[in-house]
């Protein structure tokens, strides 16, 4: 009954780390709002695209309402390039063009209702988007799993040595496992297959989702060494703390960014 208990919070505390994550990253869809013609509509702008092909901007809205889509490269004096949209029967789309890896673009809209009105949409603030290689899924899928696979484990460490049991010794040397094959095995092909870099954290470079695995890892090598001979909770406890935190962090902050000035891909 304990058992059950333990893995029911550490499956609970994993899930909402990695909604927690996910819905506040850079990468993750901007939801916001417009009024066109009296009507609130709601879209999700897009934040991140493989360019393996151009990226459509899609939104649910009727056929009365018309738009246009502006562009240019982030971080750069370039003019602003517009593009009507169109509908493809169910949505209103324009197409944004295909980047290098790492290259961004900033973009908003303007809406037109029925009288002819305009509505802009994040033109103050215009969505910035990043273009990554296409990573096969044959990498991809398990670098997820096994991640939330180590972090689930982390916090079952965690709570067993909070209750004082053996078990978290086991469970954190399966943790420290799965962080290394994921974070640090399958993690840089990830990067390699998305910017064209294996590792871009210390020393390199100082990409945030590099560092926060360097930095997970060397906690829980600490805490399984402090643990080999006799059971010493406190570092377990420690090590899971710090994963949590790190791992919350939102996933993509500070990462690869091309600068289309010098041609080279930077971080942080």
């Amino acid at each position: 009954m304990k058992n059950f208990l333990f893995w029911t919070i550490a499956v609970i505390i994993t899930i909402a780390a990695a909604m927690y994550q996910r819905t506040t990253g850079p990468t993750y869809p901007l939801r916001t709002k417009a009024i066109v013609d009296a009507t609130e509509y709601s879209f999700a702008l897009k934040r991140s695209q493989t360019n393996t092909h151009p990226c459509m901007i899609k939104l649910e809205v009727p056929e009365e309402v018309s738009g246009t889509l502006h562009f240019r490269r982030f971080r750069t004096d370039d003019h602003w390039v517009s593009v009507e949209m169109k509908h493809d029967g169910e949505h209103l789309a324009g197409e944004l063009p295909s980047q290098p890896a790492a290259g961004k673009l900033e973009y908003y809209l303007v809406l037109r209702g029925a009288t002819g009105a305009e509505t802009a949409v994040m033109k103050e603030k215009p969505v910035v988007i990043r273009f990554k290689g296409n990573v096969p899924a044959i990498i991809m899928i398990p670098h997820i799993l096994i991640m939330f696979f180590a972090m689930l484990l982390s916090n079952l460490a965690g709570i067993t040595a909070v209750a004082g049991m053996q078990s978290q010794r086991k469970y954190g040397r399966l943790a420290l496992w799965l962080l290394l094959a994921g974070g640090m095995i399958l993690g840089p092909l990830v990067q390699k297959f998305a910017f064209g870099e294996l590792w871009t954290g210390i020393p390199f470079g100082w990409d945030l989702t590099d560092n926060k695995t360097l930095i997970a890892v060397i906690v829980w090598v600490v805490a399984v060494i402090m643990n080999r001979k006799q059971q010493k909770p406190a570092y377990t406890i420690a090590a899971a703390i710090i994963l949590l935190l790190v791992y919350s962090i939102p996933h993509s902050l500070f990462g690869s960014e091309l600068d289309y000035a010098t041609g080279a891909v930077t971080q942080g």
